[in-house]
């Protein structure tokens, strides 16, 4: 494969690269990193975003989650987290831990994601995103979320993967330890 990059277009936010007879996206700012939020409330209910993505053009249900440095640049990954989990859900957590750090779809974009658990939350309001977002929050009790998680596929939902990799994270580490 050659080394040659083609700038086939670039955005604010995005440029899309031709490398040999490879196209792929990048994300032009904070390096490429983004967060999802991994967080159970006190009474063990796990904290979900249901949300209008144009990308897909349809409802989608997530964990909470954001892109690292979008607000203040060279913000860590502990920071996106917190700011991430607040303004989309009104949580606020005690201890933000960072798990593991991977590529969201490797042969589509440079994008990696950090997963994180979020823990010893406190509610400090409704949630619901910034200015530009209408976030529907959701608490599901931990038991039950694989059940609902299907009833919104049936619904129609777009089902991001990673809520089932994000539940097992919730109580185990990447290697499968007890948190």
């Amino acid at each position: 494969m050659t080394n040659d990059i083609t700038t086939l277009y670039e955005g604010k936010w995005l440029r899309l690269q031709a490398r040999g007879h490879w196209e792929y996206a990048e994300r032009t700012n904070a390096g490429g990193m983004a967060v999802i939020i991994i967080a159970a409330t006190p009474d063990d209910k796990l904290v979900l975003v249901e949300q209008f993505r144009i990308p897909v053009d349809g409802k989608t249900i997530e964990m909470p989650a954001g892109i690292v440095g979008d607000v203040h640049a060279g913000e860590s990954l502990e920071l996106a987290a917190e700011r991430e989990l607040l303004e989309e859900t009104g949580w606020q957590a005690a201890k933000i831990e960072v798990l593991m750090i991977g590529p969201t779809s490797s042969g589509m974009s440079n994008e990696r994601i950090a997963f994180v658990r979020a823990t010893g939350l406190t509610r400090v309001h409704a949630g619901g995103g910034d200015e530009t977002e209408n976030i529907i929050v959701h608490e599901i009790p931990i038991a039950d979320a694989p059940k609902w998680f299907a009833q919104k596929m049936a619904e129609g939902f777009a089902m991001d993967p990673k809520l089932w990799a994000g539940l097992w994270l919730l109580d185990r580490n990447p290697d499968g330890t007890p948190a």
